[in-house]
């Protein structure tokens, strides 16, 4: 492979892992999936001693273990870990994304405190307003009936999903 292509390859091993640190501070990729990603980095070009080591891992491995190579090997190739809140915004994103497409159903979202997530923007007040904090409580969601209130929260999902993202890096 030319040198070229091994850069291109690095710079795409790079954004890779770094939307899954993203992911990774907002709680969606569990430790077990590091050491693949790893593995994915490496293959894609991407290298460093603590990645090398990750990758030799198995998803068996002590989750703190795993935790602390992956995000020395973050340090290692440059990537910032973003602050939770803003993974966490990023996140909803992603969610309400995935509403919006027709991936996830409406009680999908009654689950992990996201009606608590910190919304600093219209479309993200917007959208976690709607959130139910449990299952059993979508019934009385603001006091609508469930249709309206899965048609206004597939509203909010669509203006969220094209409004512009929270910051760089994830």
């Amino acid at each position: 492979m030319e040198t070229t292509d091994m850069g291109a390859a690095a710079r795409g091993g790079r954004a890779v892992l770094g939307e899954v640190a993203c992911r990774y501070r907002a709680d969606e990729v569990p430790p077990e999936d590091l050491p693949m990603v790893a593995a994915e980095a490496l293959a894609a070009g991407l290298d460093s001693p603590a990645l090398g080591e990750l990758a030799g891992w198995s998803r068996n491995a002590d989750p703190r273990d795993i935790r602390d190579a992956f995000e020395r090997a973050l340090a290692e190739t440059g990537i910032a870990l973003p602050e939770p809140d803003v993974a966490r915004r990023h996140a909803l994103r992603r969610m309400a994304a995935r509403l919006a497409e027709g991936a996830i159903t409406p009680a999908d979202l009654a689950k992990d405190g996201w009606w608590e997530t910190e919304a600093e923007t219209p479309a993200e007040r917007a959208f976690v307003s709607l959130l139910p904090p449990c299952e059993c409580c979508v019934d009385r969601t603001l006091g609508l009936d469930q249709g309206t209130w899965e048609a206004d929260l597939r509203s909010a999902a669509l203006a969220l999903a094209a409004s512009p993202p929270p910051g760089p890096g994830c």
